[in-house]
């Protein structure tokens, strides 16, 4: 049995003992569901390899109904080119990151294009809605909703900033080491077949 399906376990777990913390008024009940979210970090520790601090930070900090995490990322064209920032790591993504919980989608791709790559855009249509689970390795401890948005090049250049190195646009064919667990080489394809298709219809999962 993979590691996969345990971490699912996990996953799904952690969310039934959020959503009955959340709603039970019965002090033994919510002993049982607090257990319940210890069990599921300890399957997610174990499984992962991070300590419990970090998964207890990560895995169990929320509390209501649990729902996806949004994150946006911004697919800007120039000249037939599609621009990627490169991270500190030394690969490169898609400008974007968690949508700002002020912030609509549109807004953040925005926001994100010119906070990583120095670039002003419009946010002009949705390529994909994606469930990162079934795209995008490792499993994290959450699940993510990732949303490609296709954008249009108003003006600026990089600028030194904390969370990118640098910026540059690339084809198809001559993509750099990409950060595969933000986007992988299918899901940039699948950017430039928006580009150059505007009436393809949106892919969701």
């Amino acid at each position: 049995m993979g590691n996969n399906k345990w971490l699912d376990w996990a996953i799904e777990l952690q969310a039934l003992a959020q959503s009955g913390l959340f709603y039970s008024k019965d002090r033994f009940d919510i002993e049982r569901f607090e257990r319940i979210r210890e069990i599921s970090a300890e399957m997610m520790s174990t499984k992962t390899g991070l300590d419990m601090e970090t998964v207890r930070n990560l895995f169990c900090a929320e509390s209501g109904y649990q729902t996806p995490k949004l994150d946006s990322r911004a697919a800007v064209f120039r000249d037939g080119k599609i621009l990627l920032v490169r991270e500190n790591d030394g690969r490169w993504s898609l400008p974007g990151g968690w949508v700002d919980v002020n912030l609509s989608v549109g807004e953040n791709a925005v926001k994100e294009a010119k906070e990583e790559a120095g670039v002003d855009v419009t946010a002009d249509s949705i390529i994909a809605v994606q469930d990162r689970k079934k795209h995008n390795t490792p499993v994290y401890a959450v699940n993510i909703c990732k949303v490609f948005v296709l954008c249009t090049y108003l003006g600026g250049e990089f600028c030194e900033n904390s969370e990118t190195t640098a910026s540059g646009y690339f084809s198809l064919d001559e993509l750099p080491e990409l950060s595969e667990e933000k986007n992988t080489a299918e899901q940039i394809a699948m950017c430039f077949e928006a580009f150059k298709n505007p009436d393809r219809k949106t892919v969701f999962d």
